[in-house]
């Protein structure tokens, strides 16, 4: 499975009549298969962004286009479905239904029978770590396993766009490094693009490329490209070591 490519063009976005000014003039590239972390401060205009770019709002100025088509709202419900999954701080699990069911949700009315929903949800839960869970209720699992039902869920329809919106906001700093790692390991199995709103600058490190926002525009640099970052160490190694 290829990535997504987002672009967006000079996008703007207000609330309130205007008042509130969430996105000025915002431009920007994902590539396929990128991970990219967005910071910023409480306010600044990332989960604006990423609701967005998700469909989950319409901008008021500019386009975002994802693999070539311009995301307007026309066909928004099919396009999440078929092309975003969505993890968010708070796993927005369904408490009355298991694990496994929590999974299919997504997948209801998509054209697989209930043997198959069934099937998946256990590969996706296995996929997650979650081996031997399915029928657990969320009351009954803990904060980073309830985090990873829903990252199990957001993966339902095969989604080449990944968007996670803070989430290891609500758990402690081990629970959140095991989550970032396999939010890894999934974009390196699976070459999903994705997206990742976070606070904590640790775990936006560990991302190709790291965006900020402040006060609703992109910073003109873009944030620290680490892959560059790490091309040009190699680069300096191995010219020292040519002249040694």
């Amino acid at each position: 499975m290829n990535g997504a490519e987002v672009v967006v063009e000079h996008v703007r976005k207000a609330f309130e009549g205007g008042r509130i000014r969430a996105l000025e003039d915002v431009s920007l590239r994902i590539a396929p298969g990128e991970l990219v972390a967005l910071t910023g401060a409480s306010g600044s205009g990332k989960s604006t962004l990423l609701n967005l770019i998700g469909a989950l709002d319409r901008p008021d100025a500019g386009t975002i286009a994802v693999d070539g088509a311009v995301v307007d709202g026309s066909d928004a419900s099919e396009y999440r479905a078929r092309t975003v999954g969505f993890v968010f701080q708070f796993h927005n699990l369904i408490p009355v239904l298991s694990a496994a069911e929590n999974v299919q949700v997504p997948m209801l009315g998509r054209g697989p029978g209930r043997a198959e929903r069934v099937e998946r949800a256990e590969e996706l839960l296995g996929e997650v770590g979650l081996v031997g869970r399915a029928e657990a209720f969320p009351p009954t699992l803990s904060g980073g396993e309830r985090q990873r039902v829903a990252i199990a869920r957001a993966l339902a329809n095969d989604p080449r766009l990944l968007l996670a919106d803070e989430p290891t906001g609500a758990l402690d700093s081990e629970t959140g490094d095991q989550i970032v790692a396999l939010l890894q390991r999934l974009r390196e199995s699976r070459g999903m693009t994705i997206l990742l709103v976070t606070n904590d600058r640790a775990i936006a490190e560990r991302a190709d490329r790291v965006l900020e926002l402040r006060d609703g525009r992109l910073l003109a640099a873009q944030g620290f490209d680490r892959r560059q970052a790490d091309s040009s160490e190699r680069r300096v190694d191995g010219a020292e070591d040519a002249d040694a």
